[in-house]
């Protein structure tokens, strides 16, 4: 008896774990969405229809190649690897393209940095929700990369059930945490977004072309989100369904002010509020029987108990929300 409960309570262990990294993921990538965009003195609250952007790009793309594998069973596009691809691949473009749009209402016409966000949130929940096709079907979703090499009777297989069995966009995640935090403390690129985020009259003096620079980042901000949505559309859930994000990109918001900017510190962060998530379906495998609808406002609340407790001791970027003015334009 006492082993089989050790097994059980080893289990609800490494469920807690798995549905913590799954959660985290897209909060990961919404976080590094706005630390590229709020480096770079743009506010971005539409991170949440940038997710949306990309996870219906993914999914509809996903449709649309797997039309004729369903149908007939045999098409080049029907191969697991490119089709996915090519699925991910669209919701990181237009969730690019939807962080654009933001940069060119925010840069261009200085429209007020929260009112473009807002104009994206509304434009993605409705434009998603509009061709939004129920009936729509997939050959499949994106397959773990690597399965677990241990056998059950190798004390290394529960490590591998963490460390394995997890899509490439998830080790993508955490590949991405590192090298965003390099790029952005270590290379040229960095030091110039971090400036004109700080103080981009002195950027702009050094030769520094704010405005390129902050669409570039912009746009990668938005594939960041992109990526994030596609990642519930393919791999996650493996559907799309209306307003599937679910708040989402506000929490990533509330993720990067915990993070104080940082993409590590954002990424601790995400895995927090993963881990908060998780225990709305992991509870009741360890048999405590707590009232779900309780249990599904944890994560929320921390969120405004986090946005309480350290929105005056997080610094962001000095000229964040502000739009700026080359001179001579």
């Amino acid at each position: 008896m006492d082993v089989l409960e050790n097994l059980l309570r080893t289990t609800v262990i490494i469920a807690t774990i798995n549905a913590t990294i799954r959660s985290a993921v897209p909060l990961i990538l919404g976080a590094i969405s706005g630390i590229l965009s709020e480096r770079s003195s743009i506010v971005n609250i539409g991170i949440e229809g940038m997710m949306l952007f990309g996870a219906f790009a993914g999914y509809m793309t996903n449709v649309a190649l797997s039309a004729d594998h369903i149908v007939n069973g045999d098409t080049i596009l029907a191969i697991t690897d490119v089709r996915l691809g090519l699925s991910v691949a669209a919701g990181v473009l237009v969730g690019g393209l939807a962080g654009l749009f933001h940069a060119v209402l925010c840069v261009q016409y200085k429209v007020d940095h929260i009112i473009s966000g807002t104009v994206v949130n509304i434009l993605g929940l409705g434009i998603t929700g509009y061709f939004y096709d129920s009936q729509a079907q997939t050959a499949g979703k994106i397959p773990p990369l690597i399965s677990n090499p241990w056998h059950s009777d190798d004390p290394l297989y529960n490590l591998g059930r963490i460390v394995f069995d997890k899509s490439l966009i998830t080790y993508l995640t955490f590949f991405v945490v590192i090298t965003t935090t390099f790029a952005l403390f270590r290379t040229v690129w960095g030091l110039r977004t971090r400036a004109i985020g700080e103080n981009p009259r002195a950027a702009d003096t050094l030769g520094i072309n704010v405005y390129r620079l902050q669409y570039f980042n912009l746009f990668m901000s938005g594939a960041m989100a992109g990526l994030g949505g596609a990642y519930l559309s393919l791999d996650d859930v493996g559907i799309f369904e209306r307003n599937m994000v679910a708040g989402r990109g506000f929490i990533a918001l509330a993720v990067v002010i915990f993070g104080n900017w940082h993409p590590v510190g954002a990424m601790l962060g995400a895995l927090l509020f993963g881990f908060l998530s998780a225990l709305q379906s992991q509870l009741q495998f360890a048999g405590i029987n707590a009232p779900h609808q309780i249990v599904s406002l944890v994560p929320y609340v921390v969120t405004v108990v986090v946005l309480a407790g350290f929105v005056g001791r997080s610094r962001p970027p000095a000229h964040v929300g502000q739009s700026y003015e080359v001179e001579g334009t």
